[in-house]
């Protein structure tokens, strides 16, 4: 698998229009809930995810918003 190009990463953040790229090697999305718990939930199901596909996000949680962040190690962004 070879790194992205920049006109091909704009090409797919456009299909994925809450998805940012930041710092030009991350992906980012920020979730908001209704409530704490429902936001510890969904870290679950991500957690869940992530792990069954051994490609692991950063997580931060801030109350109730949730922010992932993905990057690719292996292509240096």
């Amino acid at each position: 698998m070879e790194k992205l190009t920049d006109e091909q990463i704009k090409q797919e953040l456009d299909q994925l229009p809450d998805w940012k790229l930041v710092d030009d090697i991350w992906v980012r999305r920020r979730y908001k809930f209704k409530d704490y718990l429902n936001g510890i939930e969904f870290v679950r199901k991500v957690a869940e995810y992530a792990e069954g596909k051994n490609h692991h996000p950063n997580i931060a949680i801030d109350y109730k918003v949730v922010t992932l962040k993905i990057s690719s190690w292996s292509m240096r962004g």
